[in-house]
């Protein structure tokens, strides 16, 4: 039966099912979000939608079947309806903080996307209104729950490499004008959008936070790029003198991979990134030839359904909590200082993270297939 939801509480009723209202219908939840609810039914259930566009609205909740439709204006009376337990948040980044505290205060558990918001401050508000509340707080990281990546967790950790040494990644599109990633007022800009992922996996792999960071950033003279820099090159340093380096760019062709050197052997992943089509691993050790590795298109939001879901059904803290979104967006800004700067900035008081990715979370899911958009446009390359 589904989970009524409530002020200030953490459900911890077994047999439930998770009523969601995903909020904001762009690209991301069209082609992945709400399809994702078809291998998410053991225990989590779309009930509503939440969109400035009267058209989606009215499309989508035909195509899904879906009885409550709301504008963003009364997005309070979603969450005072008592037909949701818990939102998605795909909205631009400048929105999630206002709609995350909201949605806790209604006692509504939230789900939302990353980079969880713009500042440390408002990642900060975020953790505090969910805990005040009593509700769960989890940023989507879907490569957390994804095969690829989590093997790539498993071989690092087994020493098969020999230690880590070094993460190398490069992650870039073509973004076309007007997208709101080109938008500075929307949180938008190549750290942000694209090099989070980057930053989390070296964290994942290295299974540590960064003590110190640069970067730097460039631009051309193409329009599309007045309000935010064209691409990023960062160098992270981990304990034990590990680095890390990534380049992220908007105006580029579609690169998506990672690398991790050890001291006898190194691990590719091609594409790392993408949520679309195959993802292969190159595994070299010493002078041997490399092993590789195809896994199969997935879907990979159903588990971060499935995910969320049992931990407000069983009162557990997600692994990806509010705490994994605030280190990195710690890191983003860190990296844009630098920017602006042109000096290193120490990271001295990152706090650390004790729970960190690792294979026992893998969900598996078939893919599905992509929808038909209704008023959505991808940026470039199909994350």
């Amino acid at each position: 039966m589904p989970v009524k939801a409530q002020s200030k509480r953490t459900n911890t009723n077994s047999e439930g099912t998770i009523r969601y209202a995903v909020v904001g219908e762009g690209w991301i939840s069209q082609a992945a979000v709400l399809p994702a609810f078809q291998h998410a039914k053991k225990n989590s259930q779309l009930t509503a939608l939440v969109s400035g566009d009267p058209v989606k609205l009215k499309k989508l909740s035909k195509k899904y079947k879906i009885e409550h439709t709301y504008s963003y204006e009364r997005y309070d009376e979603c969450l005072r309806s008592g037909v949701v337990d818990a939102v998605y948040i795909a909205l631009p980044n400048s929105m999630h903080r206002d709609y995350a505290v909201r949605a806790a205060e209604a006692g509504v558990h939230v789900l939302c996307e990353k980079p969880m918001a713009r500042t440390e401050a408002e990642c900060e508000e975020m953790i505090r209104a969910c805990e005040d509340n009593d509700v769960k707080l989890m940023i989507a990281y879907r490569l957390h729950f994804e095969e690829a990546n989590l093997r790539a967790v498993d071989i690092v950790k087994s020493g098969k490499i020999g230690a880590a040494r070094i993460f190398d990644s490069v992650f870039t599109q073509q973004v076309e004008e007007g997208n709101i990633r080109l938008q500075k007022n929307l949180g938008g800009g190549t750290l942000d959008d694209m090099g989070v992922y980057c930053i989390n996996a070296a964290r994942y792999l290295f299974r540590a936070e960064p003590i110190e960071v640069f970067a730097v950033s460039a631009r051309n003279e193409e329009n599309r790029f007045a309000e935010v820099e064209e691409m990023t090159s960062a160098i992270m340093r981990f304990p034990d003198d590990r680095l890390a380096t990534f380049v992220c760019s908007f105006g580029a062709s579609g690169v998506s991979s990672y690398r991790v050197v050890g001291t006898k052997g190194d691990l590719m992943l091609n594409p790392a990134y993408d949520f679309v089509g195959e993802r292969k691993h190159y595994l070299t050790i010493g002078d041997k030839k490399p092993r590789e590795r195809t896994f199969p298109k997935r879907d990979q939001f159903a588990p971060e359904l499935l995910y969320f879901s049992d931990c407000i059904i069983k009162n557990k803290t997600p692994e990806p909590s509010g705490q994994e979104g605030l280190i990195d967006v710690t890191i983003v800004r860190a990296l844009y200082h630098s920017v602006e700067t042109g000096l290193p900035v120490k990271l001295d008081n990152l706090d650390i993270k004790e729970n960190r990715p690792n294979p026992d979370q893998e969900i598996i899911r078939p893919p599905v297939e992509q929808p038909e958009m209704v008023r959505a446009k991808s940026a470039a390359n199909k994350r």
